[in-house]
């Protein structure tokens, strides 16, 4: 009968670290890692076998819920530094001539889970942490310029749309083109989806934009509009729809060991951040609605201003504390920064911190990457929930007092607002002179791609419409790239009636190509 292992033995002795010994949570010795409370060495174990139950209930605890969104991602610490002087447009410290600024980036997926392909296609998150002296500014934003829709009324709609069926548990290509083609303001955002930009290389060789009109004011108080785009220093490339499917089955997690491995080899990713400034009174009479997301703003109206350049080159210590508990949200803002009309940017504003609270806790801004690293005292008046450190001793936990704690107490008009009257209405934005769903986008197909990228685009809606789109969805689809471009929406058609899809039919998961060779290289004129 084996004998019980009870540790004598030469082979189960503590190594030297071991011998060092480990402590519980409470920070006491712990009396072993290696063996449970029993009765006897083959009885049960003891409920008050307090180690083991500490490690046990925190290990069932160990993954917090994934991002509903941009569940999948990678990231990495860095600076940026504004070598330009844009301080007649705003007052914000990390904006001023010559200041470096300490910084976080996470890049990521959209629709797909955490165990998913980098390189399915799909948007990429560029989400942007700055630990000014001001307090943290994050700004939240995608590798493209505009977005599906317009009204973040939809947004857990859309999203939805592209996950897993509620039957099946499958994601499905019929289920995307419904939405699609029912909100016909996503034809911009698809066709870039479907274009060279649909998968990137590597989250080094992809643009950055706040893609959202937000608003700067200067020290005077004076206004302009503004739009960020954060310009690849390594350049833009893409994978094809082949090379990505290879990828995708040899390596899952390709963009996120690319951005690791070229920052630990030394060569530190970079980006030009410039900007497309809009005077404020131009907003009122712009030929579109300059807050409408679908759109952009046209470079011969408002030319790039250059302000600075981002680099990463520091990788996290730990993933899961660093990346994973990392904390982007839009509602993050500085002296100077302001928000627009922009509909999704006001939604954008509650929705990420109200998801932070759920997913990682009441006091996730805390958490040693989310906290302000900002040199002025802070004082708050957050107070208690779960997980709380900080505090603010026996002051008072109300405002006004009269114990001598400073408290906010504007009043009146607010620098960093615009003025609006009106009704009270639930609809879309006013038409303006210019606005429409599909002139943007059919501009890109036409004007900015040459014919070879419009044949890869042809084949690759068309494999994604072979996948399992069909009926009156299909009808619609079809309309719907007719209204972008009759010619490009005519090939489209013409190519899945003959049944003959050049891009993965299995729709939207179209991943992976190892080391590709033949990067797609895209002009960037239309978006900057």
């Amino acid at each position: 009968m084996p004998q019980p292992n009870d540790g004598s033995s030469i082979a189960n002795q503590p190594s030297p670290e071991a011998q060092k010994g480990s402590t519980t949570t409470t920070g006491a010795p712990a009396t072993s890692d290696r063996n449970s409370l029993t009765i006897g060495p083959d009885g049960p174990i003891l409920l008050h076998d307090t180690h083991f139950i500490e490690q046990m209930a925190h290990f069932n605890r160990e993954r917090v819920p994934e991002r509903n969104v941009h569940a999948k991602g990678s990231g990495a610490f860095g600076t940026f530094t504004t070598t330009e002087d844009v301080s007649a447009y705003t007052k914000a410290a990390l904006f001023q001539p010559g200041v470096t600024t300490d910084m976080l980036a996470r890049f990521s997926t959209v629709a797909g889970e955490q165990g998913s392909p980098d390189t399915w296609r799909d948007p990429r998150g560029f989400a942007l942490k700055f630990y000014t002296t001001e307090g943290n500014y994050d700004l939240v934003g995608n590798n493209t310029p505009v977005f599906f829709i317009r009204d973040t009324m939809k947004f857990p709609h859309f999203i939805r749309s592209q996950k897993r069926r509620g039957g099946n548990g499958l994601r499905d290509n019929h289920m995307q083109w419904d939405f699609w083609s029912l909100n016909p303001e996503s034809a911009h955002q698809v066709t870039y989806l479907m274009g060279d930009r649909g998968i990137p290389r590597t989250y080094r060789h992809m643009n950055g934009y706040g893609s959202h009109t937000f608003l700067w004011v200067n020290a005077a108080g004076e206004k302009h509009w503004v739009k960020y785009h954060f310009h690849s220093d390594q350049g833009v490339e893409g994978l094809t729809g082949e090379q990505a499917d290879r990828i995708a089955g040899q390596d899952a997690d390709f963009h996120r060991r690319d951005l690791y491995e070229a920052i630990d080899r030394g060569e530190f990713p970079s980006w030009t951040l410039s900007v497309q400034l809009m005077p404020y009174e131009d907003a009122r009479t712009y030929r579109f609605n300059p807050f409408d997301l679908t759109k952009i703003w046209p470079h011969e109206d408002y030319p790039l201003v250059k302000v600075g350049t981002m680099e990463l080159n520091r990788n996290p210590e730990n993933f899961f504390a660093q990346i994973e508990q990392a904390a982007f949200e839009p509602s993050a803002i500085v002296p100077g920064i302001g928000f627009s009309p922009d509909k999704m940017l006001l939604g954008r504003t509650f929705a990420y911190s109200d998801t932070h609270r759920y997913r990682i806790g009441t006091n996730y801004q805390q958490l040693p990457v989310n906290q302000a690293k900002a040199t002025q005292h802070q004082n708050t008046y957050t107070f208690d929930g779960a997980m709380a450190y900080q505090h603010s001793d026996d002051a008072p936990v109300y405002a006004p007092n009269s114990e001598g704690r400073g408290y906010a107490d504007l009043t009146g008009e607010v620098e960093d607002g615009w003025e609006t009257d009106g009704d009270m209405v639930r609809q879309a934005y006013t038409l303006r002179e210019a606005d429409d769903d599909f002139g943007q986008a059919g501009a890109l197909v036409r004007e900015v791609w040459d014919d070879a990228q419009r044949d890869q685009f042809v084949e690759t809606v068309a494999g994604h419409l072979l996948g399992g789109v069909e009926g009156e969805v299909l009808e619609r689809a079809f309309d719907y790239w007719h209204r972008v471009d009759g010619d490009t929406g005519k090939r489209i058609e013409e190519h899945v009636r003959a049944g003959q899809g050049g891009a993965n039919p299995g729709g939207m998961p179209e991943a992976a190509a190892a080391q590709a060779s033949d990067p797609v290289v895209e002009d960037d004129t239309h978006a900057g």
